[in-house]
């Protein structure tokens, strides 16, 4: 038997092929007239994404890594918070690839209720997972996470990876600087988070890098009834 290609997360991070378009973005001072024509693909991008998503209800975004499969709690837990959401009149938001992404738009379609997914376009394509309603597949992720933020009433944090950091973290930000206000962030898996939440609470709190109340900014639980039931209560939909 053949053996399979490999895929982008068996090779070392310096090995892996790069999106030319964040490349170019990112390599410093273009030739002349090449960043115009960049800002003119980056407004269609987010034209594109404002009328694809304008029209939907009110969203909550489920956050996880695409790495669990269908038999890992993980994976169970987010169905049944995608499930609990639709159950509430909540639109199930995803970054619509596999995993915990997937299992949310599962639990939403499970319940009847809507299910979107914000793809995002990698080297090593990650296509749309089959339980989606709609999904806008972006070039860039800097617009995926403002569409995301634009179009969710709350975020919905499992466990995940680098990506998953990187969603929750800004978002904190975002509520932290009142950029964004009166937006809930629940963290469900207390086991797999527990030694970030004890830096947080630990040596950045003690150093005085963060506020003591700061850590507050994000509600955790364990419980999809629990975690539907305080996004309601934040955002009036009781």
């Amino acid at each position: 038997m053949a053996d399979r290609a490999p895929h982008a997360d068996d090779l070392p991070w310096n090995l892996r092929p790069r999106d030319p378009h964040d490349r170019h973005l990112l390599a410093g001072p273009a030739r002349f007239g090449g960043d115009y024509l960049r800002l003119g693909r980056i407004l269609i991008e987010f034209a594109h994404g404002f009328i694809a998503l304008r029209r939907l209800g009110p969203c909550v975004t489920v956050f996880g890594s695409a790495r669990f499969a269908p038999d890992h709690p993980y994976y169970a837990l987010a169905r049944s918070v995608g499930r609990r959401l639709a159950e509430a009149g909540f639109t199930g938001m995803t970054g619509g690839g596999p995993g915990i992404m997937e299992a949310a738009n599962r639990g939403a379609r499970d319940a009847g209720g809507c299910s979107i997914g914000c793809n995002i376009r990698l080297p090593f394509e990650q296509k749309p997972n089959p339980y989606l309603d709609r999904w806008v597949t972006f070039r860039y992720f800097f617009i995926r996470k403002v569409m995301l933020v634009k179009y969710s009433c709350a975020f919905i944090v499992l466990p995940g990876g680098f990506g998953t950091l990187d969603e929750v973290f800004e978002t904190a930000t975002l509520v932290q600087t009142a950029k964004i206000e009166s937006f809930p962030i629940v963290v469900m898996g207390a086991e797999y988070w527990r030694d970030l939440g004890a830096f947080i609470r630990g040596p950045m709190i003690e150093n005085g890098t963060i506020s003591p109340d700061d850590p507050d900014i994000v509600f955790t639980t364990e419980s999809p009834e629990e975690a539907v039931e305080h996004i309601s209560g934040r955002t009036g939909r009781r």
